[in-house]
């Protein structure tokens, strides 16, 4: 395996981790983030620099924690105890485990690296009381590139003391390489049967909801471009999807979800221990920033943010995202990438 490291800006770096085959992983110490992945061609969305990052979206592809999505007013309780954390001003909920804070850290990182593959793993401490979240959280994040064109992502925390901890990966794919093309030729199969509805606010109502017969049923391979075409009021509020599904199975050993390139040429397999993916599907309207030279388009990609459903911390029927100082968290998610000759 190569491994390479070069300057990216404001104090940051860019890891790149290639394969036997020339296929590639590129990840920063900004945000613990994934930057490139592809061979000839890109396979996700990002930035040339940590610059454009930290001015355009600092969410694009990096770890986002201590949790992912919307904690309702920013308010949960643990073991009878309530707890108010930092909120938006501007929506006065949560989002994300507030400002500033995974997405804008600086990770320490070391490299490892063998015959088969080779990985960066990044570390970094969330002292007690960031933002206002009990609990010195420490977080270990694994980058790993195999020889077969894996990137695995396996993520670790323990604590001092009880607290919440529900991190995800933020990474967004359009695998035509170019932010201009709308991902509604992209096909995509989930081994998922049920979402999550949210409100206007983007906060899950609780419910849990077949998704069959809806367009939200990807259980038989569809284009993206059909479910959007579908008539839904859960689709429609957002002009697309921005939902929790929950899978049917969820191990490393079994597929979640397939996304297809619209010649066939590329084919993404994620699989995850994770009980819920979060469908993304970038609905910026015109509002996309500037990347690698193109404005990204509305629907210019979709995320697969692996996680317990956002609202765990007030649905129980969610999952759990407490954590306690003997009960360490670990999760890992695999995307399988093959590339193959174009239909």
């Amino acid at each position: 395996m190569k491994i390479s490291e070069k300057d990216f800006g404001k104090g940051y770096h860019l890891i790149t981790l290639e394969n036997e085959h020339g296929f590639h992983l590129s990840v920063s110490d900004l945000g613990a983030r994934i930057v490139h992945l592809g061979k000839d061609t890109e396979l996700i969305l990002g930035f040339d620099s940590a610059e454009e990052y930290l001015e355009k979206d600092p969410y694009i592809g990096a770890s986002i924690g201590r949790t992912a999505g919307r904690i309702q007013h920013g308010r949960f309780t643990l073991a009878g105890k309530n707890y108010q954390v930092e909120t938006d001003p501007a929506t006065g909920h949560t989002l994300h485990g507030g400002p500033t804070s995974f997405e804008a850290k600086k990770w320490d990182y070391t490299i490892e690296n063998g015959e088969e593959e080779a990985s960066v793993i990044f570390k970094t401490l969330s002292p007690d009381g960031e933002h206002d979240f009990p609990g010195n959280l420490t977080i270990e994040v694994r980058y790993t590139l195999t020889n077969d064109n894996v990137w695995r992502l396996t993520t670790k925390g323990t604590t001092d003391q009880l607290t919440l901890f529900n991190p995800t990966n933020h990474v967004y794919f359009n695998l035509t390489g170019d932010p201009a093309q709308p991902i509604d030729d992209h096909t995509l199969w989930l081994n998922s049967d049920h979402f999550a509805p949210v409100g206007t606010d983007v906060l899950p109502t609780g419910e849990i909801k077949d998704s069959t017969g809806t367009a939200f049923d990807f259980q038989t391979p569809r284009k993206l471009g059909d479910a959007f075409a579908t008539s839904d009021e859960q689709k429609d509020q957002f002009g697309g999807f921005d939902h929790p599904f929950f899978l049917k199975e969820h191990t490393v050993e079994t597929p979640a979800a397939k996304l297809t390139s619209p010649d066939g040429s590329v084919e993404v397999e994620m699989r995850t221990d994770a009980s819920s993916v979060v469908i993304f599907s970038a609905n910026f309207g015109e509002d996309g920033p500037e990347m690698r030279g193109s404005k990204l388009v509305n629907h210019g990609g979709i995320t697969f943010e692996t996680q317990v459903a956002p609202g765990a911390e007030q649905f129980p029927d969610f999952g759990s995202i407490a954590i306690a100082p003997m009960q360490p968290f670990e999760s890992t998610t695999e995307f399988k990438i093959k590339l193959k000759e174009a239909n």
